[in-house]
C-alpha cells in the first residue's frame, strides 16, 4: 500500500513512531529525534538523523546540487518497516531500529547499516568543546573492497580499506576525503566537516564505521553504480564537474625548492629550449618575497628586477608561469592589516620554520575575507604579471602540532571544530571564483596541498605533499595517488623525486637517486598532471644525470607529448561524463577479486595498465641498473599487448615483467584506440592535423575524440567537437563517426596513420614509419577496412 502526504503512526513503542512522505523524501519521527530520507535522484540518496527535534538549517558546503526536480518514487507501509522505491532502488527501514538496507529493484542486497549503531550522536567534549560525536556503520562482507577516502601519503601500501583504519583528519601530509567506493557497487559520502576517523575492520572485519568528532547530525550520501565511472559521475552531480585546463597543464611542469631569481627561472627557460626538451610551465616556489614577511606578495626587486617582463619572456619562449601564493600572512603587512580591520584573520598562527616568526591565517570561511584576499593577490601578483596559474601551499591551517588551535579556532561559519576538514575547500573556492570574474579568457589552474569533496569544481589539482626521496615514499605514492582519483578528485600529481631528504637535498648525481628520479619520472608521465618538483637542482638537462639517464628522461618525457591527443580526449571526458583518468583496476575490473588488494597498478584512461616501479636493487657500492622485474597481474576478461614488444598475455596470469631501468612496464588492453600526435616540445607547438592511429586488435572497441580552442571557456558554451573511433575486431573494421560541434579554429581535415598493432609493428613510441592504412578525414562519416 502507498500512502502519499500524510503522517502515519507505527507500533507504540518502535523506534519509528510516524512519517510523512514529503515531496523529496520521507521524514520519520524517531522515539528520540528525527530520520529524514531525501531522494535527490533514482540513485543519489541523502539520509540525515538526528537525537534533536530539527535538522541543521546550515547549507552544505560541499554538496552544490539544488536538486530543484523533484524525483518520482513510492512509500510502502509494510509489516516491519518502510519501503522507499525509486525507479533504481528499493530502500527499506527497519521499524524497530531505523536502520536502512539499500536493494536493486529486483531485490538484490547492495548494502545495509548496522541494525546495532548504524546511526548515532554520543555527546563528547574536544579540546574543551562540548559537541557530538556522529557515526554510520555498516555491514561488510569479507569479500567487499572499499575504495577511495582521499590521499594519505604516509599510509602503508594498502590500496583496499577493507579491514583497515584511516584518519580522516586533514593534517600536515595526512589528507582526507570523504568518499568511498565499494566494489558491491555503491558509493558513500559523509557530508561533515569535523576531523573524522574511518574504521574498516569492525566486530571481526563484518563491519566498517565512519566517525565524525563532532556535528548536529548524521549526514551522507548514497550512490548506486553499480560501475565505479557510474558513482563517480553521480558523486560530481551532487558536487560540481571538474572544469577543462588549459591544454598546457598536461605537459610537463618544472619546479624546485626553490628557484632564487629572475635570471634563473630565464636560464632555466633557455636550456629547456635551447635542448629541445619539452615543457610547459616553470613555477616559482615560496620567499620570493624574503627578506619581507610572508603576505607582502610582493617579488623581491633586487632578485626580480622585471616580474612583468620575466613572464612575458616565459611566454614568448610558449612556457606557461606558475606562482605560489599562501594564505598566511605576516603581521605587520598591509595585507594583513586590511584583513584584520575587516575581521579577516583568524586566531590560528602557523610556526614559520624558516622566518621563526609566527604568521597568520586568514579566514578562508569569511565570504568578505576570500573576496579580499583575491583581490590582494589579483592586484599585486596575479594580474599584475600575468601568470598562468596558481599553486596553494599551506592550506591545512596550523602549524602542523597545535591541532587543538584550529578546533578553538573561530571562524565566520562557526566553531573550527565543525569545519576542520574545509579550509582548502573554501580557500580554492575564493580564488576561482575570483579568478573566473577578473581573467576570463585563460582557464584557471590550481595546485593544491589539500583536497576535500566537492573541491574539484574549484579547478583543483591534488598534490601528495611534502614527501621524501626514498624508494620507500615513491611506493606510498602509487596507491594514494589511485585512491585520491578514486575519491572523485580527477587530477592528482607528486613532486617527481621527492620533495626532500631530511630536510636538505639529495646528491642527484649518485646512482642509486638516479635511479628513484628516473622511476619516479616514468610513474609521472603516466599520472595526471606530470610535473618535477623538490630539492636540489633536478631539471631534465641537470649535469646530475648521465647521458643515458638522460635519454631515458627524455623518452618519457616525449611520449608524454606523443600521448597528448589521448589524453586530452580524456581530459574532455574528465569535464563532459565526470570521467576519472587515473583509474583502480576496480573502475574496469570490479568483478575480479584479483585486483582488489594490488597497490601498485592502475589504468591510465581505458587503454594503458602502468605498472610502475618502486623498489631498487642498488646496495653499497654496486651501483647495478636497478630492478629488472617486477610482477604484473592481467585482469580478467582482456587480452593484454606490452606496449614495448607487442606481445599478448592473457587475462588471469601473473608474470615477472621485464622492468629494467629504460623501461616501466606498460600494457594496453585490446581493443584500444590510441590517437598519437608528434613530438612536441608544448602541447600545442603543432596542430593535431596528422595523427598515428594505433588500434590493439582482439577485441571490439571505441574512443571518443576531443578538441577544442585549448586555453578559453567556451567549450562550457559548447564550442567543443568530438567525433567517436570504433573498431570491429570480427571485421577488422574501423568507424569514424560524423564530427559534432565546432569552435573557432576547429580543423577541417585531419590524416589518420592508421596502425594495426601486430608484435614489433607499432609497438614502442616512436613513430610508425610504414602504416596499414593512410586516410584524410573531414569530419563525415568513414568506414576503414584494414
Amino acid at each position: 500500500m502507498v500512502f502519499i502526504g500524510i503522517i502515519f503512526t507505527t507500533q507504540t513503542h518502535a523506534a519509528i513512531r510516524n512519517f510523512k512522505k514529503q515531496p523529496d523524501g520521507v521524514l520519520f519521527n524517531l522515539d528520540k529525534g528525527r530520520l529524514k530520507i531525501k531522494i535527490c535522484s533514482a540513485d543519489i540518496i541523502e539520509v540525515k538523523y538526528t537525537i534533536f527535534d530539527s535538522f541543521s538549517d546550515q547549507a552544505s558546503l560541499v554538496v552544490s546540487n539544488k536538486w530543484k526536480q523533484a524525483t518520482a518514487f513510492k512509500v510502502t507501509d509494510a509489516v516491519s518497516s518502510i519501503i522507499v522505491a525509486t525507479t533504481r532502488l528499493k530502500i527499506v527501514v527497519n521499524k524497530a531500529t531505523n536502520a536502512i538496507s539499500y536493494f536493486t529493484t529486483d531485490g538484490k542486497l547492495i548494502t545495509s547499516e548496522s541494525k546495532t549503531g548504524g546511526k548515532t550522536m554520543q555527546a563528547a567534549t574536544i579540546a574543551g568543546i562540548d559537541t557530538y560525536n556522529c557515526s554510520t556503520a555498516f555491514n561488510s562482507p569479507g569479500n567487499e573492497g572499499l575504495f577511495g577516502l582521499g590521499c594519505h601519503p604516509l599510509d602503508s601500501l594498502s590500496i583496499n580499506n577493507k579491514g583497515r583504519n584511516q584518519d580522516m583528519a586533514i593534517k600536515y601530509l595526512t589528507g582526507a576525503i570523504p568518499v568511498m567506493l565499494s566494489t558491491r557497487g555503491y558509493g558513500l559520502m559523509w557530508d561533515n566537516y569535523s576531523a573524522s576517523n574511518f574504521y574498516g575492520g569492525e566486530n571481526g572485519n563484518t563491519k566498517f564505521r565512519y566517525v565524525s568528532e563532532s556535528g548536529r547530525q548524521v549526514d551522507y550520501f548514497f550512490f548506486y553504480g553499480p560501475d565505479f565511472d557510474r558513482i563517480i559521475n553521480l558523486y560530481r552531480t551532487a558536487t560540481g564537474k571538474a572544469p577543462m585546463y588549459g591544454k598546457w597543464a598536461y605537459g610537463l611542469f618544472q619546479s624546485q625548492d626553490r628557484y632564487l631569481s629572475e635570471a634563473e627561472i630565464l636560464t632555466v627557460k633557455d636550456n629547456y629550449r635551447n635542448n629541445h626538451i619539452p615543457v610547459d610551465v616553470i613555477v616559482q616556489d615560496w620567499y620570493y618575497w624574503d627578506p619581507l614577511p610572508i603576505g607582502s606578495h610582493i617579488m623581491k626587486p633586487e632578485r626580480y628586477p622585471h616580474p612583468k617582463k620575466m613572464v612575458d619572456e616565459l611566454h614568448k619562449s610558449n612556457i606557461h608561469a606558475m606562482i605560489s601564493i599562501w594564505p598566511v600572512f605576516g603581521k605587520g603587512t598591509p595585507n594583513y592589516t586590511a584583513l584584520e580591520k575587516m575581521g579577516g584573520l583568524t586566531s590560528i598562527t602557523w610556526d614559520n620554520v624558516v622566518t621563526h616568526t609566527f604568521d597568520t591565517y586568514y579566514d578562508a570561511h569569511n565570504p568578505a575575507a576570500r573576496e579580499l584576499y583575491w583581490q590582494q593577490a589579483r592586484d599585486s601578483l596575479v594580474k599584475r604579471y600575468d601568470w598562468d596559474a596558481w599553486w596553494i601551499d599551506q592550506c591545512e591551517p596550523d602549524n602542523g602540532l597545535l591541532l587543538d588551535e584550529r578546533r578553538k579556532a573561530n571562524f565566520s561559519i562557526g566553531k573550527g571544530i565543525d569545519y576542520f576538514n574545509t579550509y582548502s575547500l573554501e580557500h580554492t573556492k575564493g580564488v576561482y571564483q575570483g579568478w573566473r570574474m577578473d581573467i576570463p579568457g585563460k582557464r584557471a589552474f590550481f595546485l593544491v596541498r589539500q583536497s576535500f569533496a566537492g573541491e574539484q569544481r574549484n579547478a583543483s589539482t591534488l598534490w601528495s605533499g611534502d614527501i621524501e626521496c626514498t624508494f620507500w615514499n615513491f611506493k606510498n605514492q602509487v596507491p594514494q595517488g589511485i585512491n585520491a582519483c578514486a575519491s572523485g578528485i580527477p587530477y592528482w600529481t607528486s613532486d617527481i623525486g621527492g620533495y626532500h631528504y631530511k630536510w636538505g637535498a639529495p646528491d642527484w648525481s649518485k646512482p642509486e637517486n638516479r635511479e628513484l628520479f628516473t622511476r619516479w619520472f616514468q610513474f609521472g608521465a603516466f599520472s595526471p598532471i606530470f610535473r618535477i618538483h623538490g630539492k636540489g637542482e633536478r631539471a631534465m638537462f641537470s649535469n646530475n644525470w648521465d647521458d643515458k639517464t638522460k635519454a631515458i628522461l627524455l623518452k618519457y618525457d616525449q611520449l608524454r607529448y606523443r600521448l597528448l591527443p589521448y589524453i586530452y580526449s580524456l581530459a574532455g571526458r574528465v569535464t563532459q561524463e565526470n570521467y576519472t583518468i587515473m583509474r583502480a583496476l576496480t573502475f574496469d575490473f570490479r568483478n575480479d577479486a584479483n585486483v582488489y588488494n594490488i597497490p601498485d597498478q592502475y589504468m591510465f584512461g581505458p587503454a594503458f595498465m602502468a605498472n610502475p616501479v618502486t623498489e631498487q636493487l642498488y646496495t653499497g657500492s654496486n651501483a647495478s641498473a636497478g630492478k629488472t622485474t617486477r610482477q604484473v597481474y592481467f585482469p580478467k576478461g582482456a587480452q593484454w599487448y606490452d606496449f614495448w614488444t607487442g606481445k599478448i598475455y592473457k587475462g588471469g596470469e601473473t608474470i615477472a615483467a621485464a622492468a629494467p631501468i629504460e623501461t616501466m612496464p606498460l600494457y594496453v588492453k585490446a581493443g584500444s584506440i590510441i590517437p598519437m600526435g608528434p613530438v612536441m616540445q608544448y602541447a600545442t607547438e603543432k596542430p593535431d592535423d596528422t595523427i598515428e592511429l594505433r588500434i590493439y586488435p582482439g577485441a571490439n572497441g571505441d574512443f571518443t575524440y576531443y578538441s577544442d580552442e585549448n586555453e578559453n571557456y567556451d567549450y562550457e558554451n559548447g564550442k567543443f567537437a568530438t567525433f567517436k573511433l570504433s573498431y570491429d575486431d570480427a571485421r577488422h573494421q574501423l568507424t569514424i563517426s560524423n564530427t559534432k560541434g565546432s569552435y573557432v579554429g576547429m580543423l577541417k581535415t585531419r590524416k589518420f596513420n592508421i596502425v594495426l598493432v601486430n608484435g614489433a609493428h607499432g609497438s614502442n613510441p616512436t613513430e610508425v614509419l610504414k602504416a596499414d592504412k593512410k586516410i584524410t578525414y573531414t569530419g563525415k562519416m568513414l568506414v576503414v577496412k584494414l
